[in-house]
């Protein structure tokens, strides 16, 4: 089984080392460190690793916290590791929604069991996400027709799959989640119009009015 990739962005070059030296001897593999968040996003592009472990506060136009959010869209999960526990920062960092915080100093055991839970919480999110767009997916094809359908070339009713005929309204209505509304279309209505001036003219009085 594959080693768990983990990308570094730490701009502490001590700290950058103490934990790739603790994530080594945890089994992971560090994929890249970088001390910009800017190039933490290239990074995670071009190595996609299975997890970051971010720092918040990084030089650059870019902190830890922006470049959390554009990797949640890239769908790589983060985890904090920083001094910063003030609450302003914090409210920013929890709208990132990342799988893990970690308050410097920490220690190898506490590392190891907020990386696990956090690639676990990704995990499940993920397969969360997948389950609901399959529902999505198998929702939209309930009740739809597909295929070839009977129809008389005369009355337009459709023949069911038990002999009967239905008109076409009740049909679609029967198959489907569709509903209908009605109105009446520029032609039909111009049709009708004429048909109303023809009897105006000869002084009848209409019973119905048949569209021709």
């Amino acid at each position: 089984m594959a080693a768990t990739r983990i990308l570094i962005a730490e701009d502490d070059g001590l700290i950058v080392q103490d934990l790739r030296e603790r994530l080594e001897s945890l089994d992971y593999e560090v994929s890249g460190t970088t001390p910009h968040a800017r190039e933490a996003l290239d990074l995670a592009q071009s190595l996609r690793p299975d997890l970051v472990l971010m720092d918040i506060q990084l030089p650059g136009e870019m902190d830890g916290i922006e470049a959390a959010e554009q990797l949640r869209a890239l769908d790589v999960p983060v985890v904090y590791v920083t001094g910063c526990c003030d609450g302003p920062i914090l409210e920013r960092a929890q709208v990132t929604e990342p799988c893990g915080y970690i308050l410097k100093p920490y220690e190898t055991r506490e590392l190891r069991t907020t990386i696990e839970i956090g690639l676990y919480k990704h995990r499940v999110e993920r397969e969360r996400d997948r389950g609901h767009q399959r529902l999505q997916d198998t929702l939209a094809s309930v009740k739809t027709l597909a295929g070839l359908l009977p129809i008389c070339c005369y009355c337009k009713k459709i023949k069911d799959g038990e002999g009967r005929w239905s008109e076409v309204e009740a049909y679609i209505m029967k198959h489907t989640d569709a509903s209908f509304t009605h109105g009446m279309c520029p032609c039909c209505f111009e049709r009708v119009k004429k048909q109303l001036e023809v009897l105006a003219e000869n002084g009848s009085v209409p019973g119905s009015i048949l569209l021709q």
